[in-house]
């Protein structure tokens, strides 16, 4: 009974998820892994810190924060003629069971006192080897798990939690370090990641759901590393939601280093505003990614582009030399904004994907945002020296307006095109039928 009632509580969207038992079982230890990923990046740095020799703390600490999160990229590619016909959990578990071992090896390593900068990266870089495939089994046993019409929910939790990871996260590991060493909290992180390992193995097996569902008959060169970005090449659509993608993250990464030099240098404050400008931003994307869950009625399309449009219209302000308040108001808005377009990516993914490729498709999907970030953060730095923070700010946000406009152009032009062609009909929302208003 109390179960029902907290059921009811909840938005008319998210109710058909709590009532799907492994769904219910999944969330709570997904969302554990988040935030030890969330307190890991704190701690990982820190370490580093720590551990590094005499002047060479700055050259460990790039190792160890590439090492946490590039390797993923090239396991995406290299090991896909061996993953892409698992299933989804036994990938989600997999790539669990390696971050739980190699980061539980790292408060092992030292408390015994041999934790050397060689074997701490190579253990960071081992972790993450599977982790574009352990989050591509992530989405994809999603889809596998639940129908067509909770899918945009679901991913809108998923996506809520990592905001949410981003936001308590780091907070909580600076409270925890001024009692444990940075190493026991990466510990924790690994603990949490053995628990998703075991919990994934017993909803898979209470679930029932038979593991072929997700194979499909064999394709030609489906096991070959590249086989997901060929099959993006031959759907328009979804290639075009990853450049999209893509994009916009490149144009976020100059803002990521941007911010800390405009509250520095532009407005003479101290880490304390550089903060509450993150804090904002991440409990913004939290009440965002939540709202996801009621966009499935909306055209997907339209509302994705409208995203990247209302975060590049935040960005605007600051290079018109607008007031802390006033940015700080932008910067949450601009969170709110972005925090259903995580969710509306993968489920245009999951909608347009054959199931049997969609754990591969997610996979190169990882591995190909995993370029933008550090791309775009890395062509910050001349820029600011160049333009100064405030304007790298605005001109990072009038290029995402200018890549909503180039994306809706080009949606136009795709969809009179499909129009003109017999038998091809322009009304089909991205998601299919029930995408359209």
């Amino acid at each position: 009974m109390t179960s029902v009632r907290t059921t009811r509580l909840l938005p008319q969207a998210y109710r058909p998820l709590f009532a799907h038992a492994g769904f219910k079982r999944l969330l709570p230890a997904l969302a554990a892994s988040d935030l030890g990923d969330g307190m890991s990046v704190v701690a990982v740095a820190w370490l580093a810190i720590e551990i590094a020799p005499p002047g060479r703390s700055g050259l460990l600490l790039g190792a160890a924060l590439a090492a946490y999160s590039l390797p993923g990229a090239l396991g995406a590619l290299l090991f896909g003629r061996w993953l892409r016909r698992l299933p989804p959990a036994r990938l989600l578990a997999a790539d669990s069971r390696i971050r739980a071992v190699l980061l539980g090896c790292v408060p092992l390593a030292w408390a015994a006192g041999v934790l050397h900068p060689v074997l701490y990266v190579a253990l960071l870089a081992g972790s993450s080897v599977l982790h574009a495939w352990g989050n591509a089994g992530r989405y994809a046993l999603v889809a596998q798990m639940l129908p067509r019409e909770q899918r945009l929910a679901a991913n809108a939790l998923l996506s809520s939690s990592v905001s949410a990871s981003i936001v308590i996260g780091p907070a909580l590991a600076g409270f925890l370090a001024m009692v444990v060493s940075p190493a026991w909290l990466i510990g924790l992180d690994a603990l949490s990641f053995a628990v998703l390992a075991a919990l994934v193995v017993r909803v898979r097996a209470a679930d029932g759901k038979a593991e072929t569902e997700t194979e499909g008959a064999p394709q030609a060169g489906a096991d070959r590393p590249s086989a997901g970005l060929r099959l993006l090449r031959k759907q328009p659509e979804l290639l075009g939601v990853l450049a999209l993608t893509w994009f916009f993250n490149f144009l976020y990464g100059p803002a990521e280093v941007a911010l800390p030099l405009h509250v520095t240098d532009d407005l003479h404050a101290g880490a304390g505003l550089l903060g509450l400008y993150w804090a904002l931003f991440g409990a913004g994307a939290v009440l965002g990614g939540l709202a996801a869950g009621a966009l499935r009625r909306f055209p997907l399309w339209p509302v994705t582009l409208g995203i990247v449009a209302g975060w590049g219209i935040a960005l605007v302000p600051f290079g018109l030399g607008a007031p802390a308040p006033v940015t700080l108001a932008c910067f949450t808005l601009g969170g709110l904004v972005y925090g259903p377009f995580t969710a509306l990516s993968y489920t245009l993914f999951q909608e347009r994907t054959p199931a049997a490729w969609l754990t591969t498709v997610l996979a190169a999907r990882s591995a190909a945002l995993l370029t933008a970030g550090p791309v775009g953060t890395a062509l910050g730095g001349p820029l600011i020296a160049l333009m100064g923070p405030r304007r790298v700010l605005a001109a990072s946000g009038i290029a995402t307006i200018a890549l909503a406009a180039v994306g809706a152009a080009v949606r136009i032009r795709s969809a009179r095109r499909s129009a003109s062609r017999p038998g091809r009909s322009n009304g089909s929302g991205p998601c299919g039928a029930a995408a359209r208003p």
